[in-house]
């Protein structure tokens, strides 16, 4: 605890404006990074406990269920390009603000009694939540320069702590309130509604970047590395949002009651919780980070492989596997953002390409596993799929793993 009370203080001021206290502005700013953090995957990963009750509800196809968690994604490709221009015009604190609107008002449209308007709230809610994905690791490059891995790994628990409650009790949640499903997606508002008002205090601030020039050696779109470090994004995504949408309904088809599966999916979110905190850090430390994509890649790998072999007893050591293989591939990727880069901008603009790109990669995700269960009737396909993506996950992260600068590639080259 005091480690962590002593990285808080590490916050750099960019700004003439002088706070009270710059410990306690860094305390009420990690609190607010926290309660942001909180609502980044709980609104999404509540839905796919719920999909099989939303679908007997209103009739819809798995491919057509499968949209609830590809939209938000296609909204997160959308957005993120535009993040850091939005941050740089109105500055990030007031772009995280308004990001959180939108999230909160895309969570209450999901309770209307209308399919149109909850497709329409899974959009906004995506949106909001695009821009807390694209600026909260560059806002923590720029405030906690010298605790980056430390305050990533705090940033990366909030959000997946949540995101596993938000599996794990969506169900008997929505037993209970007379609202049923739609109560139960309703809750996450809560959080969002904290997070704006735990926020507020950032309004009065608006940090200048000093020396904030583009890369004389231009845009991260036309670098190697950028697009190694994309398609990681969008690789480890793909695994984590199919696994979110359809896990609960492979096991409820193998028997298993529909409370157990949420439960099994939270427990792998449980499970990613340490490696989020634990792998930034190791990340930080490490020259090169491919050990780290060879250790989630195999975490993946056997994973799909009890996953495919059809056991409910092996359930739980799956859950487990998966679990620490997305919590490691999501820490490895998030400290791309910081350490493959030279600056804040910099930093912003890799992270807008990589989540833009990035999530268009993993939209497809519950879609196409949807898709090809429809198409077989089975889901050995769809497993024989995440098979694939994990090899190309492995061999982009090993390239992206290197100890090179985006736009300094063939400086590194021409030194060794």
């Amino acid at each position: 605890m005091n480690y962590i009370m002593n990285s808080v203080t590490q916050v750099k001021n960019e700004t003439d404006q002088t706070p009270v206290s710059t410990g306690l502005k860094a305390v009420i700013l990690l609190l607010g990074i926290i309660m942001i953090a909180t609502t980044l995957r709980s609104p999404i990963t509540a839905v796919g406990p719920l999909v099989e009750t939303i679908r007997n509800d209103t009739g819809m196809s798995h491919t057509l269920a499968g949209l609830l968690t590809t939209f938000p994604l296609l909204a997160f490709a959308l957005i993120s390009p535009l993040a850091p221009k939005m941050a740089r015009k109105w500055g990030m604190e007031r772009t995280l603000f308004a990001g959180i609107i939108i999230v909160t008002t895309g969570i209450i449209l999901r309770f209307v009694p209308s399919l149109a308007a909850l497709f329409a709230g899974t959009i906004l809610l995506g949106i909001g939540i695009a821009v807390g994905n694209v600026l909260l690791p560059s806002l923590i490059k720029r405030d906690f320069p010298l605790r980056v891995g430390v305050m990533t790994g705090i940033y990366s628990v909030s959000m997946n702590v949540f995101a596993a409650v938000a599996s794990g009790i969506s169900i008997p949640v929505s037993r209970q309130l007379s609202s049923g499903w739609r109560g139960s997606l309703l809750m996450w508002g809560i959080l969002s509604l904290a997070a704006l008002i735990v926020w507020l205090p950032q309004l009065r601030y608006r940090h200048q970047e000093r020396n904030a020039r583009i890369s004389s050696h231009g845009s991260v779109w036309g670098s190697g590395l950028a697009w190694q470090v994309t398609i990681v994004m969008g690789l480890q995504s793909f695994v984590f949002y199919s696994i979110v949408a359809w896990l609960p309904e492979m096991l409820t088809e193998r028997g298993m009651n529909a409370s157990t599966a949420g439960l099994m999916l939270s427990l792998m979110q449980l499970f990613s919780v340490p490696a989020t905190f634990i792998v930034p850090i190791l990340a930080a430390r490490f020259k090169n980070q491919r050990g780290l994509v060879v250790a989630t890649f195999l975490c993946f790998i056997l994973g799909f492989v009890f996953l495919l072999a059809g056991s409910n007893a092996l359930v739980s050591v799956t859950m487990i596997l998966i679990g620490i293989g997305t919590g490691s591939a999501f820490g490895v990727v998030t400290m791309f953002f910081t350490l493959r880069t030279r600056h804040t901008h910099q930093a912003a603009e890799l992270s807008g390409m990589a989540q833009s790109i990035g999530y268009l990669l993993a939209a497809i995700g519950p879609f196409l596993i949807g898709f090809v269960h429809d198409l077989t009737g089975g889901w050995i396909a769809a497993i024989g799929l995440l098979f694939l993506v994990a090899i190309i996950y492995m061999m982009a992260g090993w390239g992206a793993g290197s100890d090179r600068y985006i736009g300094e590639e063939h400086v590194k080259t021409s030194v060794n």
